[in-house]
């Protein structure tokens, strides 16, 4: 075993991470020019004002990315999240993105954004254990754009 003059430690230390952040973002921004993350949070409220879906993540780099998307059990299957989902396509269009990237389980809803124009783009198996992870995106340039 090669002897390092390098230290590794592993837990939470801003400092440390704020560098690593900085150091990446200065070697994209040489890469790529100036850009920005900005946050992105849509919910869906009933009458009485209670949140029954939403869908938070970010933008940045010509793209929206969707962390999460969440519809109370008893709203599913009612055009909800159709709602949520378009809603937040013409936000990423008003941002100027070009696309929406987001991911989700096999027990989750790969059928749903499917039917929604999401295309397929890899798959990673046994995440977790015994299910997979799907990566989709969809343009939201017209000439991109795949019909269903």
């Amino acid at each position: 075993m090669t002897d390092t003059p390098y230290r590794l430690s592993l837990g939470a230390d801003p400092q440390a991470m704020a560098v690593v952040r900085q150091g990446l973002e200065r070697f994209n921004v040489e890469q790529i020019g100036a850009y920005a993350y900005e946050d992105f949070q849509l919910y869906a409220r009933d009458s009485a004002g209670q949140v029954v879906g939403g869908l938070f993540g970010h933008s940045g780099m010509g793209w929206l990315y969707i962390d999460y998307l969440w519809l109370d059990d008893n709203q599913r299957s009612h055009g909800l999240g159709t709602q949520l989902l378009h809603a937040a396509e013409d936000e990423a269009r008003r941002r100027g993105c070009q696309g929406v990237f987001l991911y989700t389980y096999s027990f989750q809803a790969p059928g749903f954004y499917h039917k929604q124009g999401y295309q397929l783009m890899g798959v990673l198996e046994d995440c977790p254990p015994g299910h997979q992870r799907h990566y989709l995106k969809k343009s939201l340039r017209t000439q991109d754009a795949q019909p269903d």
